[in-house]
């Protein structure tokens, strides 16, 4: 990865920020802490879940993973298919895979909802919708209105902001019942099985290993 960003910190309050000045209405999503994986707590999250966003420290069993993955990549027919009903992009930028994180939220979570008509958000997937997940990644590595807004939001963050970090974002989302984990480091999506936006968050903890 040549071009690196500074990261974004695993905030809501800058998360909510950055979504709603791309053009997600503050009444259709937000995004929330979850304080941990008891029922009681998990039940405090407001309900339905349409992505999770996970922060990780990354291992070396993970850069090996990453490697697997870039050497196997899809089958052409398999990648075309998938592409139909889950919107996925490769991650090419350092440090961005909180941006790429929230861009797989919303991405396939348009059904429920709006966006704001002539919004950036709106705009992008119009742009990307009929490109693979390659050509997306070289489309936002050259997008300057996301990075200068991706560059706002990392330094509104609480923390110093540091390009030099072991840590990684991947997103969770429900599409067409179905749990897809979605990495930018990975050559696709990844299915998990039957899920809901009821029982996303559930869904997801059963399945993560991160979180054992």
């Amino acid at each position: 990865m040549g071009k690196r960003w500074i990261p974004l910190e695993a905030n809501p309050d800058v998360m909510n920020q950055f979504i709603w000045g791309l053009g997600v209405p503050e009444g259709d999503a937000q995004f929330c802490d979850v304080y941990g994986l008891d029922d009681d707590l998990l039940a405090m999250v407001p309900q339905p879940v349409l992505a999770v966003l996970l922060l990780y420290p990354l291992t070396s069993l993970d850069e090996e993973e990453k490697e697997e993955s870039g050497a196997s990549g899809a089958s052409a027919a398999g990648a075309k298919d998938l592409s139909k009903k889950v919107y996925f992009t490769k991650q090419t930028v350092g440090n961005a895979c909180g941006t790429i994180g929230v861009i797989h939220a919303i991405g396939n979570a348009t059904s429920q909802i709006k966006l704001v008509e002539g919004s950036y958000f709106e705009k992008f997937y119009k742009k990307t919708a009929d490109m693979d997940p390659v050509q997306r990644a070289a489309f936002l590595e050259e997008d300057d209105e996301m990075e200068d807004a991706h560059s706002v939001a990392a330094s509104a963050g609480d923390t110093d902001a540091n390009v030099d970090v072991n840590e990684h974002f991947v997103c969770f989302s429900c599409v067409d019942g179905e749990l897809y984990e979605l990495d930018g480091r990975k050559s696709e999506p990844i299915s998990h099985g039957p899920s809901s936006p009821e029982t996303l968050l559930q869904n997801v903890w059963c399945c993560c290993s991160f979180c054992k």
